[in-house]
């Protein structure tokens, strides 16, 4: 039988968050254990923190000490989190859950980590140090990247001698035959030029997509090596069109950027973007020759529901001759329409930043809306920011509307009556959880760790919603 320890400090503690220390003691979390920590855990320089069961905690975790970690570490907290691994190179398993607001769910490594066993992405984004490293050794498996929930900075992920096609995960597909052991580090998010995105793609100023791979193999590849690499529009990088892609090639620890492969259009599907092409050399790898950025810096773009609503942001540091901002809606991320125009700041070179409200979102009766920004310049020259999207809360009776739905830990319910009980149930009718609704109406329900899968009830009065769990 599993056991559950839970710690549910009420101490002050850095940032005011409870807070478990550990200072000279050997804490041990067995197999099949759970330590549940509300808050933060430092591991001081002559402490030893052993987990080979779980620990989840919805703080930081400190380690200056001594941290063997071959169990899991689960991290879900509602507002962003770091993982300072100290001495500590390997972690078996590590799961990201955080599901704080956009801009506020993110878990920041600071030291080189390697992750042994397997590295799950449910919620939140995991963003490296520029000149950190987060390492898969092979074996490890990644999964759970998609559009607002990855890998941001450096992700390497290695792999044993083999033959045939091999997909590494992070967006690199390539023939691996006779070029023995193979290791690709990905590099993304960051918007720095030549780290993770290249720059003097054919013209000066010319830049690439948000993603460098690095590849290094045992063997250099006798014959050209079919590859495919894959992104986010998360990465798009200001990029519009998609019509002429051409792969790009530069030495290890070089800028110089050389076309490799043969042009053409890349493949779009939703959310995601991939470009096949071959080269007989590889080493770092990018994409671009697509259509120029945006005339614009465009430093932020966000949409996150707002009640039955979505809230668009966006921000520049930058405009040249800015005529103005069409926000663009679509329910199938393929046909957009306008919604709103909002004037630009024409050209200035000072920080600027815009919104706009997209209101009752389920009347495009869609579990998912997209948007994107078409900016215009004076003399009518248009182009598209990426894509962003935001999830439909599910209504239900007299204005109850239940998000995300699906879940996987925490749901939000809006529409209740101020002060009111809400209660989930689980499909046979047993308690799940019991909160109370705020003034506004709305109950944040933090569904226990480790909920099976399937179908509950939310109740709060005489009306009910259906939640389901993942």
């Amino acid at each position: 039988m599993k056991s559950l320890m839970t710690l549910s400090l009420l101490l002050p503690a850095l940032a005011g968050r409870a807070q478990l220390v550990n200072d000279g003691a050997t804490l041990t979390v067995q197999p099949g254990a759970t330590l549940y920590v509300a808050g933060a855990v430092q591991n001081n320089a002559n402490g030893t923190f052993a987990n080979a069961g779980t620990v989840q905690l919805t703080g930081d975790l400190i380690n200056a000490g001594t941290l063997a970690s071959p169990g899991k570490l689960l991290f879900s907290g509602t507002t962003n989190q770091t993982l300072t691994p100290g001495a500590a190179s390997t972690v078996g398993t590590l799961v990201l859950a955080n599901t704080g607001a956009v801009g506020q769910r993110t878990l920041a490594l600071p030291a080189n980590l390697t992750v042994g066993t397997a590295l799950i992405l449910q919620s939140g984004l995991l963003r490296t140090a520029p000149a950190v490293t987060l390492t898969l050794p092979d074996g490890a498996t990644l999964s759970g990247e998609q559009t607002g929930q990855y890998v941001q900075g450096n992700l390497r992920i290695e792999r044993a001698a083999g033959s045939g096609v091999l997909d590494f995960g992070h967006g690199a597909t390539l023939d691996r035959s006779g070029l023995g052991a193979v290791a690709i580090t990905r590099t993304a998010g960051l918007l720095t030029d030549n780290l993770s995105r290249a720059v003097g793609l054919g013209s000066p100023g010319v830049r690439g997509i948000d993603r460098i791979w690095t590849v290094e193999t045992a063997v250099a590849p006798a014959a050209p090596v079919p590859v495919t690499l894959s992104w986010l529009a998360d990465d798009d990088n200001g990029l519009a069109s998609f019509a002429t892609t051409q792969a790009w090639r530069a030495p290890l620890g070089s800028s110089n950027w050389a076309a490799t492969g043969s042009a053409g259009p890349a493949a779009v599907s939703g959310s995601t973007r991939s470009f096949s092409f071959s080269t007989a050399v590889l080493d770092r790898l990018t994409l671009g020759g697509l259509a120029a950025p945006l005339p614009v810096t465009l430093v932020a773009f966000t949409a996150e529901p707002q009640g039955a609503d979505a809230l668009l942001r966006w921000a520049t540091a930058s405009e040249l001759h800015n005529d103005r901002f069409e926000v663009e809606a679509s329910a199938d991320g393929r046909t957009f329409g306008r919604i709103g125009t909002v004037a630009g700041a024409g050209s200035s070179t000072q920080v600027h930043t815009y919104q706009l409200v997209d209101p009752a979102i389920t009347r495009y009766a869609t579990p998912l809306v997209y948007y994107r920004l078409r900016q215009v310049d004076t003399d009518g020259t248009a182009s598209h920011s990426p894509v962003r999207t935001v999830a439909v809360p599910a209504r239900g009776p007299a204005g109850l509307a239940l998000f995300p739905n699906p879940t996987r830990a925490t749901a939000t319910l809006t529409g209740a009556a101020p002060g009111a009980a809400v209660v989930v149930f689980d499909a046979v009718g047993r308690h799940v959880l019991d909160v109370t609704a705020a003034a506004d109406g709305t109950a944040t329900l933090a569904l226990p760790f480790g909920l099976a899968s399937g179908v509950y009830v939310v109740r709060t009065g005489s009306q009910a919603l259906r939640l389901t769990v993942e």
